[in-house]
């Protein structure tokens, strides 16, 4: 089988990252307001590449925020690495949605990927080795010496990967990653971010409005439900080898029932109105 249905409160003995019973509602919304994510339970595995989908307002960028440290839980814990988060830490890293804003401008590429072992006071000659083996990861040789603004949106978007990457995290949360990228360049991309992970074995979290991204990315892909007390629906487990045909028929048997899923739920968000 392609796909198989999980109970989302299973895993791995040995998780990256772990859910237990969080529910989760902002600082200032009023007493009584309903929790944004309620009795969320879930466990990654080590070296998984896990996706997120859902209706928006679901809480998956939220879900993101939890493990990055960034924000906290009302009611439960998450764990990684069987250490309760209290806070950002160099052993999970973000890539964002914006190819602009991320990259310091008055950095070279190559001091842009070397940034984060320099932060944590590595000798030059060790930045420069780290940058260099991260850059040629990306496809990016030939382009150290360049300025963010001598880059395209999908240069820019693999520079923001390489510099994650060289941060040295276990786990790397990824938020729309190619959202704000042109078709053919996201293409292209998603194709090379299931070469780098499966290249470097991290534990990737990604979040995704994009169903057929999701099932050509994903080993597991978790269907948020609709808020207020969004939790995660339904786990598929996709069963197919890397690098993914869309044209497979498998492939898009799963693209139609993730879809059937989400559909659901976003008119059941109306239906509330």
């Amino acid at each position: 089988m392609a796909m198989t249905q999980t109970n989302p409160a299973t895993g791995a003995h040995s998780h990256a990252i772990r859910f237990d019973a969080v529910g989760m509602a902002y600082p200032g919304q009023a007493a009584g307001s309903a929790l944004i994510l309620a009795e969320l339970s879930l466990t990654i595995p080590r070296g998984e590449f896990f996706v997120l989908v859902g209706p928006s307002g679901s809480g998956k960028s939220t879900l993101l925020k939890l493990v990055a440290g960034t924000a906290f839980p009302t009611q439960g814990k998450v764990f990684t690495n069987e250490n309760s988060i209290t806070g950002p830490a160099r052993e999970r890293g973000m890539v964002f949605q914006s190819v602009e804003g991320p990259l310091f401008d008055w950095l070279t590429v190559l001091e842009n990927v070397g940034f984060g072992p320099r932060m944590a006071g590595a000798s030059k000659a060790l930045q420069a080795e780290t940058a260099h083996r991260y850059i040629d990861l990306v496809g990016l040789k030939g382009h150290e010496s360049k300025f963010p603004h001598e880059l395209s949106g999908g240069m820019k978007q693999r520079v923001q990967i390489a510099r994650t990457l060289a941060a040295g995290p276990d786990v790397v949360l990824m938020d729309e990653p190619f959202a704000a990228l042109d078709a053919l360049t996201r293409r292209v991309l998603q194709r090379e971010i299931a070469r780098i992970w499966q290249e470097t074995g991290k534990t990737v979290l990604y979040v995704t409005h994009d169903i057929r991204e999701a099932v050509l990315l994903g080993q597991r892909v978790g269907v948020m439900s609709r808020g207020p007390r969004a939790n995660i629906r339904q786990l598929y487990d996709i069963d197919l080898d890397y690098p993914r045909d869309d044209l497979d028929p498998r492939f898009a048997d799963i693209v139609r029932a993730l879809e059937a899923d989400i559909e659901r739920e976003a008119a059941g968000q109306w239906d509330d109105i």
